[in-house]
């Protein structure tokens, strides 16, 4: 491990063991989380996941991810659409129920956000408080009524700026409170999921430093359903930790040919987080082959949950996370997001930056500055 960046990397490979330790804390908590959620589900409060950056992308994952829960029908609102635009999204008369995502707590949006539903909905507003902070400013105000606190293990506070351990397990514990009634059942899928997550990120740790290592200006992160909200948080991962040295983006691969397309050069990098259902994945293979025969590219990267099959295609890495929907359930999704934490720590250093705090205008910061929040 490199003399920079020791917590950012100790914070990537450190993911499985949070996530095992935030499951056996969820249980302890399990009755007062039951109670609270299944009142909320039986008034049919309507589900809100925000958050700004990272936080709020754990929604856009979760829209999709949690489809076969009693969370179905969720939406994901980031706090900086909430904080413009209140009335659209909150009212007198709708029954809300808020899930705030935040690491340190302390956001001005998140804030805002949370006093915005207070004000706008009045009783008809109750809290999930998800944050890796206890004394962040909303783990502070969680003591009002109806509002929940569930506080991650201290170690997913991050001390890095880019969000990486809180990222996942915060995505992770959403996921297992719309699954609170039979959390039980979850440690196995749970198990799994840690172990081979745990193997993957060992495994690929030299070969991800390498593919660092080329001369990308550009990368490009595509996903399918959840996976999609992974390429986005991915997509700001590799950008954030390179200071803007490398430009991202994201799409769904479908939604890629429409235009988004015309970003691949010879300076780019493709990585693409393949879909575990056979129905999806044809459509993601035949951009795969487009693209592989279309173009002359930096690498290209599969992310999947076995090796592909592709003989016409010439994959630079092929990542097997080593796991199925039936073995990881809807819990799968959540290591794809370890290459892009590698790739952006590894050509953070590549860069001669320090990816504990790669910022080195400024321009971005560990908790966002300079937002002031007006009177509503």
């Amino acid at each position: 491990m490199n003399a920079k960046g020791n917590f950012t990397y100790k914070e990537i490979m450190q993911q499985p063991n949070t996530w095992l330790k935030e499951y056996e804390e969820l249980l302890k908590q399990r009755e007062k989380i039951k109670s609270f959620v299944t009142e909320c589900l039986a008034q049919h409060y309507e589900i809100i996941f925000t958050g700004a950056g990272t936080s709020a992308y754990i929604g856009d994952v979760l829209e999709v991810a949690v489809s076969s829960t009693p969370f179905r029908g969720a939406r994901s609102v980031a706090t900086t659409d909430l904080i413009t635009h209140p009335e659209s999204y909150f009212s007198p008369e709708k029954k809300v129920l808020l899930i705030s995502f935040a690491r340190s707590g302390n956001s001005p949006e998140s804030l805002g956000a949370v006093n915005l539903a207070d004000r706008i909905c009045g009783r008809n507003i109750a809290h999930i408080f998800i944050t890796c902070n206890k004394e962040g400013k909303l783990a502070q105000i969680a003591r009002k009524e109806n509002c929940l606190l569930v506080l991650l293990p201290p170690e997913t506070d991050d001390k890095s700026l880019a969000m990486t351990s809180s990222f996942s397990t915060m995505l992770l514990t959403a996921m297992l409170i719309a699954n609170i009634c039979d959390l039980d059942a979850q440690r196995p899928l749970i198990r799994n999921l840690a172990a081979d997550a745990a193997a993957a990120l060992a495994r690929y740790d030299d070969a991800i430093r390498r593919i660092s290592d080329r001369n990308f200006k550009r990368a490009v992160f595509l996903g399918s359903g959840a996976l999609k909200g992974i390429a986005e948080e991915s997509h700001l991962k590799l950008q954030e930790l390179t200071d803007g040295g490398v430009v991202c983006c994201f799409d769904s691969f479908l939604g890629f040919r429409h235009g988004p397309k015309a970003v691949v050069n010879n300076e780019s990098l493709l990585v693409y987080l393949l879909s575990d259902d056979p129905n999806v994945r044809r459509y993601e293979t035949d951009l795969i082959r487009q693209i592989a025969s279309n173009n002359r590219v930096v690498g290209m990267i599969a992310v999947s949950a076995s090796p592909v099959e592709m003989p016409e295609v010439e994959f630079d890495l092929n990542v097997a996370l080593n796991g199925g929907t039936e073995r990881h359930g809807i819990y799968g999704c959540i290591p794809y997001v370890f290459v892009a934490q590698q790739l952006g720590y590894y050509k953070s250093l590549a860069g001669g930056l320090d990816p504990d705090a790669p910022s080195v205008s400024g321009n971005i910061s560990r908790v966002v500055e300079g937002v002031t929040i007006y009177p509503y």
